[in-house]
């Protein structure tokens, strides 16, 4: 029999729900064993979910833009698997939002961009323009401004498929990559997703190709005025970015107007440096950065200089990008990359916490395979800011060697050192923070994949209108990293481990919080860095930790939960939004770690978890848990409603060791 069999069931209550049930069973047994069955559902739920390699996936969902660029990439190639593509519309339409449009996170507002490549991708694959779904997109995409209006990546999609001309999107050409480095913009001085999306598009947007477009489909509805009478493409750059945009915009003018003087020879060496640059990244399987954009450029672009299709390096980049499909019955989509290392280390850290037999062999397995995935003496992208340090890093994917995440290997190293069997990660370990220390920025923060990404300059060029050309340093991941730094302890960290607890102090919020760039928001980032601080020795009294404390206090729903909105990217003062299991379980463990435990507050958000877990041990929610982007590009972690309410629960239950009081 399994585990979850032989446990004992709850007083059966005809028609109760799981949060009923709990409640009949508080009458009835005391608060511990209530919180105890809790934790034991929820390991034994992650569990399951583990697999035979020791590993945890879970999948990894962003906006309909990826499932759009899916199909859209199929008909550029003329490649069109016609049984997906039609899963592939069962989930664009499925996702279109009451407002007409696509938005970027689910109860988001319209976004045009996502909006038009839906709506194009659906009429490429052979939805009726007059079909409601299809009036209601065309009439919001218009009421904003039309397709014009769309963001520099969709223009560019645009051009390739000759709907709108070269001249809408900034000037790219491939001779970029023979620039010097002294020169104001340089691949090193950029974020490693801009380098491998950009270094393929340099080579498209060169080229300037016309897609093959097999069924002839076009979009001139979405214009508001005809594309190529057009000519205030670049009007919100020049609004936001000022006298910088102004004099990046001019030399985009100027170097359109010398293009026909540019040599042959230089031409043809500029591409080879593409080419090769992307070829010796291309990574296998996982694909050109290991990310979505990026492997479609790379594969496009490889198709544009000759390689056939039976290449076995344009077939790999193919299926790269397959395996980024999660396809059910009658429906499918598209994944930006994958999340193993992160999901992998993340549950480990709340089987840990659990603390018992099941729990620490199911985490072992887990430390045994993120050992071998160690990224050690691979060439990476990094090593050009910090050539002399070592490598000891691990990526956020399956396989990612050029570009190892500080994030991730901070996790990693430390569920290793708190393991029951840490000397035999001893090693692994010390790789880990000789790299992490290596990669501390100037001002002692620590950015997710490099060190001293801060030319600020450079998200004021034509193609950075998203605003995330670069990685500076974060407070989350250098929170990361101080957990880390100061659980260890070693005498030579203490100097970085100085600086950048200097470093959060400076970049906390006026009311409290800190800013969360890889997860939503304040109160992720909030989280991350109280449980970064609470290894510290700092007082639970200092002002830093009792001001963000009170802005949790503040933040409490009434339900006991608390909950956050990707709309608090847009906002100077977020309001608190309905409750999620995965925000309560940070805005818990955040508590936890700023000796709150045996507060009301805390009572009441472990209680909220209690009445929200499922049958199954498990929690959902709908709502997207992360940026990619701020403001640009989110994503749904779809492990987080599942390891993040089980290390909050087992860690309430380490502290107070009474379970909850009534």
């Amino acid at each position: 029999m399994s585990r979850i069999a032989q446990k004992p069931s709850p007083v059966a209550v005809p028609g109760a729900s799981r949060a009923d049930l709990l409640a009949h069973t508080l009458t009835r047994t005391s608060a511990a064993s209530v919180l105890d069955r809790a934790v034991a559902d929820a390991r034994d739920a992650l569990i399951a979910r583990q697999s035979a390699q020791g590993y945890w996936l879970f999948e990894l969902e962003a906006d309909c833009t990826i499932p759009a660029e899916y199909i859209m990439m199929m008909h550029f190639l003329d490649e069109i698997d016609v049984a997906l593509e039609k899963k592939l519309c069962v989930y664009l339409r499925a996702h279109q939002a009451d407002h007409g449009g696509w938005p970027l996170y689910h109860g988001g507002d319209l976004n045009i961009s996502c909006t038009v490549k839906a709506y194009y991708a659906l009429k490429l694959a052979g939805d009726d323009p007059a079909a409601p779904h299809m009036v209601r997109a065309r009439a919001a995409i218009l009421e904003r401004g039309g397709a014009a209006r769309a963001n520099v990546f969709t223009r560019i999609a645009l051009a390739l498929f000759a709907q709108l001309p070269w001249r809408g999107v900034p000037f790219i050409p491939v001779e970029i990559m023979l620039l010097p480095k002294w020169f104001p913009f340089h691949l090193d001085k950029v974020a490693y997703w801009s380098r491998t999306v950009m270094v393929p598009l340099f080579i498209l947007c060169t080229l300037k190709p016309v897609a093959k477009n097999p069924r002839n489909v076009h979009i001139p509805e979405l214009f508001t005025t005809p594309a190529d009478q057009e000519r205030h493409y670049f009007r919100e750059v020049l609004q936001k970015g000022g006298l910088i945009a102004r004099g990046f915009l001019l030399a985009d003018h100027l170097g359109r107007l010398i293009e026909p003087l540019i040599p042959r020879r230089m031409r043809e060496r500029a591409t080879r440096a593409a080419e090769e640059w992307m070829l010796e990244r291309l990574n296998g399987e996982d694909g050109l950065g290991a990310i979505f954009p990026a492997m479609v450029n790379a594969l496009e672009a490889m198709t544009l200089l000759g390689y056939p299709n039976d290449d076995p390096r344009r077939e790999t980049a193919k299926r790269a990008l397959q395996k980024l499909l999660v396809v059910g019955q009658s429906s499918a989509y598209c994944q930006p990359c994958v999340s193993p290392v992160w999901d992998t280390a993340l549950a480990t850290l709340a089987m840990q916490e659990s603390a018992d037999a099941t729990a620490v062999s199911a985490s072992t397995r887990a430390l045994d395979w993120l050992q071998t995935e160690q990224i050690l003496d691979e060439p990476g992208d990094w090593r050009v800011n910090r050539p002399g340090v070592a490598g000891g890093g691990w990526a956020f994917q399956f396989a990612n060697s050029h570009y190892p995440d500080l994030d991730d290997t901070a996790v990693v190293a430390w569920a290793m050192h708190q393991a029951h069997n840490a000397d035999d990660y001893s090693e692994s370990v010390r790789r880990a923070l000789d790299w992490l220390v290596g990669m501390q920025s100037t001002d002692g923060g620590f950015a997710a994949f490099d060190a001293d990404n801060t030319q600020y300059s450079l998200n004021k060029i034509p193609f950075a209108d998203h605003g995330a050309l670069l990685d500076p340093p974060t407070s989350d991941v250098t929170a990361r990293v101080v957990t880390v730094l100061a659980r260890i302890g070693r005498p030579q960290d203490k100097p970085a481990l100085t600086r950048a607890i200097a470093y959060l102090r400076d970049q906390q919020e006026p009311n409290g919080a800190w800013f969360g760039r890889w997860g939503t928001n304040y109160i992720y980032g909030t989280w991350s860095v109280l449980t970064g601080l609470a290894q510290t020795g700092i007082s639970h009294q200092d002002p830093m930790i009792c001001r963000a404390v009170e802005w949790l206090r503040s933040h409490q729903n009434a339900d006991g939960g608390w909950g956050e909105s990707n709309d608090s990217y847009g906002l100077d003062n977020a309001p608190s939004f309905a409750s999620t299991p995965y925000q309560t379980a940070w805005a818990v463990l955040a508590l936890l770690a700023a000796g709150e435990a045996t507060s009301e507050v805390v009572r009441r958000g472990v209680e909220h978890l209690l009445r929200t877990q499922q049958s199954d041990g498990w929690w959902s929610d709908p709502t997207f848990t992360a940026p990619g982007f701020p403001r640009v590009f989110y994503l749904k972690y779809h492990g987080y409603s599942g390891y993040f309410p089980l290390w909050a629960l087992a860690a309430y239950r380490t502290l107070t060791r009474r379970g909850i009081t009534h």
